[in-house]
């Protein structure tokens, strides 16, 4: 894609590193900021700008926000243990639940996507909140693979005040997730937004990334029926990524 400036491989993953470390601390000198705050899910992406941020020397506060008191959040804290980060842990369930449509649901239409939304809205809420109170920038995670296929939810995930991974792949976050020696039991989960019990990215979206990321490197996937779907999310989805219409006569 035109937009891909750099690509990061094998051999220059620790160059890559070491340049975004440093626009993330750049960034945040920039904002007359502290720091940053980062919503950890236990998931590869936040966990990579997590270490990103570690290896920078940038303030860093984790806010772990599990939907209920008894998710697992065996993986996050798999990665605070082992690299000794600060974190607060906020349950959103009450909040998520109170925000529900309490009316006769059978008459809305995606229902089920529409109150798990909820949820990334909610937590950005609280990152914002917690931003603010401690003069910190919102650092997203949302990285180029999700960003072609518009798969991260508008003024949830989506929202932030600088993001690392804007322009850097599914493949290449890996690439930079072994280097920066994220544990194995996240490496090696399929990717989840965790929306609901069992939810998983690529069953969703019914694209691979692998496929996502052939098609951003060589302007194909390799499979003409794949290249239309992403193509045709790419396009349903660009409001996401352009700034607000704006009427001016």
């Amino acid at each position: 894609m035109e937009n891909k400036k750099f690509v990061i491989t094998s051999t220059n993953v620790q160059e890559q590193a070491n340049k975004i470390s440093t626009w993330i601390k750049s960034q945040v000198k920039e904002a007359n900021a502290k720091g940053v705050v980062l919503g950890m899910s236990g998931g590869i992406d936040c966990s990579t700008v997590a270490r990103l941020c570690q290896e920078g020397n940038v303030n860093i506060h984790l806010i772990l926000m599990p939907y209920g008191e008894n998710v697992n959040c065996n993986d996050a804290m798999e990665l605070i243990n082992k690299f000794n980060f600060d974190f607060h842990t906020f349950n959103i369930k009450p909040v998520v639940d109170a925000l529900k449509i309490s009316k006769d649901k059978s008459k809305y239409e995606n229902i089920q996507l529409a109150e798990a939304n909820i949820l990334p809205r909610v937590r950005m809420t609280y990152l914002y909140q917690y931003a603010q109170l401690n003069n910190l920038l919102v650092i997203g995670t949302g990285n180029l693979s999700e960003r072609t296929v518009g798969y991260f939810t508008k003024w949830g995930d989506g929202a932030c005040d600088i993001n690392p991974l804007a322009n850097v792949t599914k493949t290449e976050v890996y690439l930079l997730a072994n280097y920066l020696k994220i544990p194995n039991c996240i490496i090696n989960k399929e990717p989840s937004a965790e929306l609901w019990n069992g939810q998983t990215d690529e069953e969703e979206l019914g694209i691979s990334y692998e496929k996502i990321d052939k098609y951003i490197f060589n302007g194909t996937s390799g499979d003409v029926e794949i290249d239309k779907k992403i193509q045709e999310k790419n396009s349903r989805n660009m409001h996401k990524v352009k700034s607000i219409p704006l009427y001016n006569d």
